[in-house]
């Protein structure tokens, strides 16, 4: 075959991308051959760190450790003195003497580009500046024909963790960290897990995510490294859409490794409270932009779940319209669409919250119903489980809601929406210090969450319950200048204002509430809040009062 190079048991293909070991094609990631072509090309040469880095990934911001990693996959293969260390200079390629090009002229590739498809009969050229190295083409989606039909529903690989720390201690937190975060992600029902074992099918290779969502079949991979110096270890994580090879987050987690266990599980539900909505919003983004005739009953139902979840915070939503309509067209061709009747109970336990039901009574009938039908489907999703909850609660039952809450938590610790909500509920059952510690977990596991402002309002409510009324008022203060269209954190603010005195500002907090949300505030001025709490809804409704101006401002001297 022509353009090839031939050497000892090796047959290096660039056209093809492939090195053969004895005639069979060895395993060599696609970054590990970008960086043999350019020391291939330039043997004649010692190169850089920095030009490696360059010329192997021009336009790629690219981790030193990565060229590190890759080093030691050549070395692996072509035996460490073929890829030499040149002291306090960088690394050559040792070309052997008895190279057997088929081409003559082996000793260099044709072009510039880090994904080489030319030929190995160029003449060596010189390190090109990094101005003149051409971009990176962006990456093509994946062919279908080329990989495992995907799942119907998000899918996630876990590629093992390297362990750059080089102690058996951190190969067996490495191993134990990759598999408690592929368990701990297996708890969400909306997604689909690769098992441990076909992910580390992939352990001690230098692979392209690419390549790995075609052999496995899924959208998304999650990979990661451990470092470990003195008493302080790094695990940093980095979540890949393979399709399209964008990265979608990515994070380091730095920790004092006292318990090497508790270290593990704390960076463990970090990690995977962190990237559970990022896929969730990526998936939400996929089928927004898809054409609808373009989707099956589960793509629609994924548009209607993301529109609902997307607006939970919204008094007046025309996307809550939209996504009503969506899921109940999806019940129409799949009545055993779970995700549909999780997203009714979502939308009508919205309606009820802002006071927007065309019958109240009927709402929560309705959302209850389908929280019950989306659980008769799947008994563990945990996200109906949560919703059936503060269905319950709307409806006065908070002790039925307090032990779905508890039931949705313990299926699945890490997500954060129902750690939110069981904080402020605990904290209206009188449970302060378990409240607060809910309430606070959820921003500790993931404090970049999409969902973060309803994270605030419940967490602002939470220190009102508890009396903590300036920590109350900080929060929601937090909570509307990073969305000043909620209008709950107004009313949060409106009443910790009066408790603390401060009444020209609580009037001003009112007045915006009422704007934003018109009817919400009628019904709380009415007595229907989330919680049946006597002390609470006495409290509450005496300083909403007060800052509407219904009542004296001594009337919260008592209250104080």
């Amino acid at each position: 075959m022509a353009n090839s190079l031939r050497f000892d048991q090796f047959e290096i293909r660039p056209d093809q991308r492939q090195v053969l070991v004895d005639g069979k094609p060895a395993a060599l990631g696609a970054r590990a051959f970008d960086l043999l072509m350019v020391l291939l090309k330039h043997s004649d040469q010692v190169l850089t760190k920095d030009e490696l880095l360059s010329l192997g990934w021009p336009g790629l911001v690219v981790e030193e450790n990565n060229l590190t990693v890759q080093i030691s996959a050549l070395r692996r293969l072509f035996g460490a003195k073929r890829i030499a260390t040149v002291t306090a200079r960088g690394y050559r390629f040792i070309m052997p003497g008895e190279a057997s090009p088929l081409d003559p002229k082996p000793t260099a590739v044709a072009s510039e580009s880090p994904l080489p498809h030319g030929s190995l009969i160029s003449p060596v050229s010189p390190i090109p500046s990094a101005s003149s190295v051409p971009p990176v083409p962006p990456v093509p989606p994946l062919d279908s024909s080329e990989r495992l039909t995907l799942p119907d529903k998000p899918s996630i690989a876990v590629l093992p963790f390297d362990n750059f720390s080089h102690d058996a201690e951190m190969a067996y937190f490495t191993d134990g960290l990759t598999e408690d975060i592929t368990t701990e992600l297996a708890r969400f029902r909306s997604l689909f897990v690769i098992a441990r074992n076909s992910a580390y099918s992939f352990k001690n290779r230098s692979v392209d995510v690419r390549s790995v969502a075609r052999e496995l079949g899924v959208r998304y991979v999650l990979e990661g490294s451990v470092r470990h110096a003195s008493n302080r270890i790094r695990v940093t994580a980095q979540l890949i859409d393979a399709v399209t090879g964008h990265h979608l987050w990515a994070e380091k987690f730095d920790r004092t490794l006292a318990d090497i266990f508790d270290v593990q599980e704390e960076v463990t539900r970090s990690i995977v409270a962190a990237i559970a909505p990022q896929i969730d919003q990526a998936e939400g983004n996929w089928a927004r932009k898809s054409r609808p005739e373009n989707l099956a009953a589960y793509g629609l139902a994924l548009r209607a779940w993301s529109i609902a979840n997307g607006d939970t915070v919204e008094p007046q939503s025309k996307g809550r319209e939209q996504a009503e309509a969506l899921a109940r067209q999806v019940l129409r061709i799949d009545p055993e669409s779970s995700l549909a009747w999780r997203t009714i109970a979502l939308i009508q336990w919205a309606k009820v919250y802002f006071n927007v039901a065309a019958n109240r009574t009927e709402a929560l009938a309705e959302g209850l119903a389908a929280a019950n039908r989306a659980l008769s489907l799947d008994s563990t999703d945990h996200i109906a489980l949560t919703w059936k909850g503060v269905l319950l609660g709307l409806d006065g039952d908070e002790a039925s809601c307090l032990a779905a809450l508890r039931s949705a938590l313990n299926i699945n610790r890490n997500y954060v929406l129902g750690l939110g909500f069981l904080g402020m509920y605990e904290a209206w059952a009188g449970n302060r210090t378990s409240s607060i510690t809910h309430a606070l977990e959820a921003f500790r596991l993931s404090p970049l969450d999409p969902n973060r402002p309803i994270l605030l309002v419940l967490l602002g409510f939470t220190y009102f319950a508890n009396g903590q009324d300036a920590e109350a008022l900080e929060t929601a203060q937090t909570t509307s200048r990073e969305a000043p269209a909620i209008p709950a954190p107004f009313m949060i603010a409106a009443m910790t204002h009066v408790a603390l005195g401060q009444m020209a500002s609580a009037k001003a907090a009112f007045k915006e509430a009422q704007r934003l949300a018109p009817k919400m505030i009628e019904a709380r001025l009415a007595g229907q809040w989330l919680t049946t709490n006597p002390a609470y809804l006495k409290r509450a409704m005496t300083l909403l009062r007060i800052a509407a101006g219904l009542e004296s401002v001594g009337a919260a001297n008592k209250l104080r």
